[in-house]
């Protein structure tokens, strides 16, 4: 059963950047959209970025003009630079990725990697 492993999670001041990568392990085919969400403590998951299979990319309202999700179609992996990063985007950011096998609409997220932000 296929895996997505995500990394560059960190601890960094408010006004800093990260780039988040999240990637397959095992065999995944016929990937749709990709997104990144998080999960602040107290709070539901929510979407952070998503990603069309043809490239195209659309954002939650507060990460707008900070955040560039982008994917490598070659790795079936998917990436979020992060920049300006603010307090509030502390949160676990977890990967997840619409696929597709023998017919069968999948859905397979990541374990997570934190973000924190200080002010």
């Amino acid at each position: 059963q296929v895996q997505l492993v995500e990394s560059g999670g960190a601890s960094v001041q408010a006004g800093g950047s990260l780039r988040l990568s999240c990637a397959p392990v095992g065999n995944i085919f016929s990937v749709d959209h990709m997104g990144w969400y998080r999960q602040a403590p107290g709070k539901q998951r929510e979407s952070v970025a998503n990603i069309t299979s043809g490239g195209t990319g659309t954002y939650a309202d507060s990460v707008k003009g900070r955040f560039t999700i982008s994917r490598d179609n070659t790795k079936n992996a998917v990436y979020l630079q992060m920049s300006s990063l603010k307090p509030e985007d502390t949160a676990v950011y977890y990967c997840h990725a619409v696929h597709w096998r023998v017919g069968v609409r999948l859905s397979t997220w990541g374990q997570g990697t934190q973000v924190t932000v200080s002010s």
